[in-house]
């Protein structure tokens, strides 16, 4: 939270003007590539890459953006400890941000799925995140991740997860 708070201090200490401020409505495509980290009671977990496609709609209502978007990661992350492995994460997120002229900062609640080789589990997704467009359809982002997953089939409960994103996105 820290790390937000300093870089959108660092956008508006830039200057940056309303005038410049694009425009997010829209529907948009993407491919996201990052680190993914588990972690569970018992040294139970582990860190893997994770990648995947998303697809989504943000609503630009003048410095507020507002939008929807359905994700999914591609893991294959081994939690150790004879606990199987987290194979994959699916997202449902509503995200909510101030556009900064030339970024938007914005946060994200919503729901995750965990495909795991045993068990699966939903729980809250909540994060942070900031875009920046490179031109009028393309967007470079970032964003970071919190799940807390409990897995009933593991004996040791429950497996937290933390999800780094680098994102690329096409908007139409």
């Amino acid at each position: 939270m820290k790390a937000l708070k300093a870089t959108l201090t660092a956008l508006m200490l830039t200057g940056v003007s309303p005038a410049l401020a694009e425009d997010w409505t829209g529907p948009f495509v993407g491919f996201s590539f990052g680190y993914a980290d588990a972690d569970g009671p018992g040294g139970v977990g582990g860190s893997d890459s994770a990648f995947g496609p998303f697809i989504g709609y943000d609503y630009d209502f003048g410095s507020f953006v507002l939008g929807g978007e359905l994700e999914y990661n591609r893991l294959n992350l081994d939690l150790g400890e004879g606990e199987g492995s987290l194979d994959g994460v699916s997202r449902l997120k509503l995200r909510g941000g101030y556009d900064f002229g030339s970024a938007l900062g914005y946060v994200v609640v919503g729901t995750a799925r965990a495909d795991t080789s045993g068990d699966s589990d939903t729980a809250a997704v909540y994060g942070i995140g900031v875009a920046y467009p490179v031109n009028d359809r393309f967007v470079i982002s970032g964003e970071a991740l919190r799940q807390d997953f409990d897995l009933d089939s593991r004996p040791s409960g429950s497996v937290d997860t933390n999800v780094f994103n680098l994102r690329t996105t096409f908007r139409f």
